[in-house]
């Protein structure tokens, strides 16, 4: 079986860059090589020597156009390469396993947001996308569900498999070590603190969550870290651009989010798996796979329900009853990168037999 994979970036990044390079490693360990389309290739990382690259070059088109350039190409060079199955990481006319981290539509209703004719046409693309394929692997099942909805999808076409995280990395580490973290992130003693990892505060939910902090009597701090902000309260401080979120998130009493639109979000579970639980939204796909204690949830139109979920979070720290002992047995599913892939793997075999 000829197996290949078309995404925008074959790079470390965020969304679904990341789910790819997490699928190619799995892959890699399965003793599977794919063929990769993409716009760009970070030649300088490992996982190009698992992959056999081909490059699109878009750069000379107009931004608009460029996905509908790329599916166009990949449809040419699927053929010419001999591709048996196509697996879309991106939004492509002609993959038979479509990848979806979220949809255009779900976005805009959200977001409570006309579509304008930019967006028109990326839905067009979607739709295409997700018509096209045999098999669409979502990546919750709040996706799946925005998939019948707004691409009028039948549940038998549906594959719900969570996202992998790399639980190599996210551990929990000794009281010692967390004790060092905390110090070093400049957290008081008998504050609590709340990580807010983010690179689209917008997107994120800054605003609320700033406006919360900046005014509340508790004994709380918010930690920024991503893109910069210009922070006007003691409680709020800016921590930088983090390699090492592992440490802030094993550093932090809880982590938090705002998000009008997170159809799943990693942040909940990267959290929970170093031994810190998630403050979330009540609709964020990853809520589904946590347990209650590992996951606070609140009404994103409510400040009344955010105060009192920020104040119970309070409580249980002063408790002792904040950390996660046993953080994997908090997740609903197995998050290693191999077994994901081999789900993945599977449902390719299954459409190349057919």
């Amino acid at each position: 079986m000829k197996l290949a994979i078309a995404c925008h970036r074959f790079g470390y990044g965020g969304g679904m860059e990341r789910y790819t390079m997490d699928l190619v490693r799995g892959l890699h360990r399965l003793g599977v090589r794919p063929l990769v389309f993409a716009r760009e290739f970070d030649t300088a990382i490992p996982e190009h020597a698992y992959v056999e690259p081909v490059r699109i070059n878009v750069r000379a088109l107009p931004s608009k156009l460029r996905d509908h350039y790329f599916s166009a190409r990949v449809r040419a060079l699927k053929d010419s390469h001999g591709v048996d199955v196509l697996i879309g990481c991106s939004r492509t006319a002609v993959s038979d396993i479509a990848i979806c981290g979220g949809t255009h539509q779900g976005f805009l209703a959200h977001a409570q947001r006309s579509p304008k004719w930019s967006d028109r046409w990326q839905i067009r693309l979607e739709t295409r996308h997700y018509a096209h394929a045999r098999k669409v692997v979502a990546h919750s099942g709040f996706m799946a569900r925005e998939l019948e909805r707004y691409y009028d999808l039948p549940a038998g076409k549906l594959h719900v498999a969570y996202p992998p995280v790399d639980a190599t990395r996210f551990v929990p580490v000794t009281p010692e070590r967390r004790l060092e973290l905390r110090r070093a992130l400049g957290i008081s003693d008998g504050q609590v603190a709340f990580l807010f990892p983010s690179t689209g505060h917008g997107r994120k939910g800054y605003e609320q969550l700033a406006s919360f902090f900046q005014d509340t009597a508790l004994p709380v701090c918010l930690l920024v870290a991503g893109r910069p902000v210009d922070a006007q309260s003691p409680r709020i401080r800016y921590i930088g651009y983090r390699q090492d979120i592992e440490d802030c998130y094993r550093a932090a009493d809880f982590t938090i989010l705002a998000s009008r639109y997170e159809p799943f979000g990693l942040v909940g579970p990267e959290s929970v798996l170093c031994g810190t639980p998630a403050v979330l939204p009540r609709d964020t796909g990853c809520a589904e796979v946590l347990s209650r204690e590992a996951c606070v949830t609140f009404d994103l139109d409510s400040p009344a329900s955010l105060a009192d979920a920020i104040a119970g979070c309070v409580a249980r720290v002063h408790e002792g009853r904040a950390r996660l002992s046993s953080p994997s047995a908090h997740l609903s599913y197995a998050t290693d990168v191999l077994a994901h892939a081999r789900i993945v793997l599977d449902l390719a075999t299954a459409q190349a037999g057919g």
